[in-house]
């Protein structure tokens, strides 16, 4: 245990939280969190710590800088996951604090002699692969939705304890997921995207009917047929979510899971005399996207790669077919042009589109030499070459016709 021997009796430290629970799991530990039993402010202070708390008293280590936090009960004040009133008091035990927590596998501690205090359970639900709430007082906090959502992704064995999933669903019926600011629905989605089973996430905000209220683009695609001949899987969700699968099994960044998540949105509002051939679904998919991005704050580099891939897709599927201004333009519409890494992102987003379908989950993505070997035929094009004989007004215009005959040359070879 991290050592603060100015922190004397009565004064307790206990470890808790992930650490704990990654331990029992036999797991890597990335951080360490302690609890502070017995102590005020400005003894934690007096004795080095620095305080770093916005909400809650929580202090930094003066040597291992890890995060010490006084023991506090909770009251519920207003609606939303801000709408609290913080008690930090020495009085407050162990229990009290433990109680307040989220999940039992989260609800342990760690004495200083190794004891583990495990009031509710929760090894128990580590045998048994459940994810389970401590008390009612969960309902209290709609962010504890998405990090049981983000948990299952992360843990994709565990299942949700019935009486968690019914008590989530009834917070969302009573219209508390509506209460979430946006940067914060963004924080725990993004952290579940790349944890290692993405799409349990999805899975679980669906049955915990919180997906409609969150991401309703995402949900509307669950029930919605597409061609059988090229998606066996026939429902678009299930698309999804292989895809979702598929990011997660090449290691894919943030950026790409994203794109893969909203590459097909606009399937979900394809009229019904269309079905199941979705035809002009990827411009109705960029159009659903722009309004999510804004709404949820998501960072530009998620939204530009999401915005290229959705609308582009289709044409990248078809790259050996393409003429060559068609291939120039889309190389231009994902910033190719300007970033060759972003081709890498776009393909790979693409990549997992292709192989998120029931039987082709080992298949080359064949578009990938076509769209690698046009991208190299542009930056042969010398575009200084070109401006020492040609007009600034021209210029443009010429740099884009010798692009042209670079793609259409490699693509005659």
């Amino acid at each position: 245990m991290s050592n603060a021997p100015s922190l004397a009796p009565p004064i307790q430290v206990y470890e808790v939280g992930g650490a704990v629970r990654d331990g029992l799991l036999g797991l890597p530990i990335q951080d360490r969190d302690w609890l502070v039993v017995g102590a005020t402010p400005e003894a934690m202070v007096a004795a080095g710590f620095l305080p770093v708390g916005r909400d809650f008293p929580v202090f930094l280590h003066p040597k291992t800088h890890a995060e010490y936090a006084l023991a506090r009960t909770e009251r519920k004040s207003a609606p939303g996951y801000r709408g609290f009133v913080i008690h930090a008091e020495p009085s407050v035990t162990l229990e009290e604090d433990l109680a307040r927590r989220d999940l039992t596998i989260n609800a342990m501690a760690r004495a200083a002699d190794g004891t583990l205090i495990d009031l509710h359970h929760g090894q128990r639900d580590l045998n048994e692969r459940v994810l389970r709430h401590i008390s009612p007082a969960f309902a209290e906090d709609p962010v504890r939705i998405l990090r049981i959502a983000r948990f299952a992704a992360r843990f994709p064995t565990f299942s949700v304890a019935p009486e968690t999933l019914t008590l989530m669903q009834a917070m969302v019926a009573a219209g508390e997921v509506d209460a979430l600011v946006p940067e914060r629905v963004w924080q725990e989605i993004s952290k579940g995207l790349m944890e290692a089973a993405p799409a349990r996430m999805i899975e679980v905000l669906r049955a915990s009917h919180a997906l409609a209220r969150l991401l309703p683009e995402v949900d509307a695609l669950f029930g919605i047929p597409q061609r059988a001949e090229f998606h066996p899987e026939i429902d678009t969700g299930a698309h999804l979510l292989l895809c979702l699968t598929e990011a997660a099994r090449i290691h894919a960044s943030l950026p790409v899971r994203f794109a893969v998540l909203g590459h097909d949105l606009g399937k979900g509002t394809t009229p019904a005399d269309l079905l199941p051939r979705h035809h002009g679904h990827e411009q109705r998919s960029a159009a659903l996207l722009g309004p999510l991005c804004n709404r949820l704050k998501v960072p530009n580099d998620c939204r530009d790669l999401a915005l290229a891939v959705a609308r582009q897709h289709g044409n990248a599927a078809r790259a050996a077919e393409l003429r060559p201004e068609t291939m120039l333009d889309l190389l231009h519409t994902i910033g190719a042009l300007r970033n060759d890494a972003r081709l890498a992102a776009f393909i790979q987003a693409c990549e997992c589109d292709h192989r998120g379908r029931l039987g082709f989950e080992d298949s080359a993505y064949a578009p990938r030499v076509f769209l690698e070997t046009a991208l190299a035929a542009v930056q042969s094009v010398d575009a200084a070459a070109i401006s020492d004989h040609t007009p600034p007004n021209k210029m443009a215009e010429a740099l884009r016709t010798a692009r042209i005959a670079a793609i259409k040359l490699t693509a005659s070879l």
